[in-house]
């Protein structure tokens, strides 16, 4: 299968992003990972090659192992990132990587654990996704009545699929079901109206702070993107193929990947200051650290190994002493 990987990134973010790629590589994957950024690129990325690619004049490629190529591309929107996914897959479709039979998009937060083969019969099933944290969303949910409410006015019927709410951070998609990606962004377009805009979300200035406009009663999209791809799913016809939440490491299961959620990212938890807490490092953490020095290393080699001792210390310390 021909299949193209993007993700989208900003600051700190690009530590994800190499441990991300990193995965990707150790799982199996061999093909280009498409990398949109805002801002500035970070010091590893340098090295690579300035060309033209698609509409994109200034694209930087970086060949970091046999048969995987990073294309970083910068991006002009004033949408937030997290609300230009479908945009991204859709600009790259019909550009750069027009010849790829399956797209996936990975949050730069996220990191694989299953062989990338799985990836691939999955989405031979339907559009893949994973359910979120959050979930279920019972059908008469004020949320879910909500929604089909509002886009009712816009001439969408919603039609209830099942009680799951999925993450935003993930979704794949076979050509043949690129249409869920048309109807994802003429959501997002829609739900623009009641968030002020698309430049609105969840994140402020890559932190956790809301710059959706309050409403009275139910705030039915104060997630954007991921309330948008959930109502997607309920006016696409075609299949919808769902992991549970042990398939993001949500839960206790065998996960395919691990997603940190929350502002406490891998790359800058300090493990003994939360070991006095009594918490001990989270199986993302793990994963991360395990994908951190090949083929793209971005932290310095002394720096790894203090992490993976302290890793060890803190899971030690929280044998005897857990809130």
């Amino acid at each position: 299968m021909n299949a193209a990987i993007c993700t989208l990134f900003e600051g700190q973010y690009h530590y994800g992003v190499a441990a991300l790629s990193n995965s990707l590589y150790k799982q199996g994957f061999r093909g280009d990972i498409f990398v949109g950024y805002r801002g500035g690129l970070p010091n590893w990325v340098l090295s690579g090659k300035v060309e033209s690619i698609g509409k994109w004049s200034k694209a930087t490629t970086l060949n970091t192992a046999e048969g995987l190529k990073l294309i970083f591309l910068p991006l002009e929107t004033n949408y937030s990132l997290t609300n230009y996914k479908p945009n991204f897959m859709e600009e790259l479709w019909e550009g750069p990587a027009k010849e790829a039979d399956a797209f996936f998009y990975f949050d730069p937060d996220i990191v694989i654990d299953e062989p990338w083969s799985c990836f691939e019969e999955w989405i031979s099933c339907g559009v893949a996704l994973c359910e979120d944290v959050n979930s279920p969303l019972q059908e008469y949910h004020p949320r879910r009545q909500g929604w089909k409410k509002y886009f009712k006015g816009y001439g969408i019927d919603l039609f209830y699929k099942n009680q799951i709410y999925v993450n935003g951070g993930f979704i794949g998609v076979l050509k043949k079901d690129r249409s869920f990606l048309k109807l994802w962004i003429q959501v997002q377009n829609y739900m623009g109206d009641a968030i002020g805009g698309l430049e609105n979300s969840i994140f402020s200035n890559q932190t956790y702070n809301s710059t959706i406009a309050k409403r009275d009663g139910f705030q039915i999209f104060d997630k954007s993107d991921q309330d948008a791809l959930n109502i997607a799913i309920e006016a696409f016809g075609d299949n919808v193929s769902y992991l549970g939440k042990e398939g993001m490491g949500f839960v206790a299961g065998k996960a395919t990947m691990f997603h940190a959620l929350g502002a406490n990212k891998p790359w800058n938890v300090n493990f003994l200051k939360k070991a006095f807490f009594g918490r001990s490092p989270r199986p993302v953490d793990d994963c991360y650290w395990r994908n951190s020095s090949s083929p793209i290393m971005v932290h310095p080699k002394s720096s790894i190994i203090r992490k993976q001792a302290s890793k060890k210390i803190s899971k030690f310390i929280c044998r005897f002493y857990k809130i």
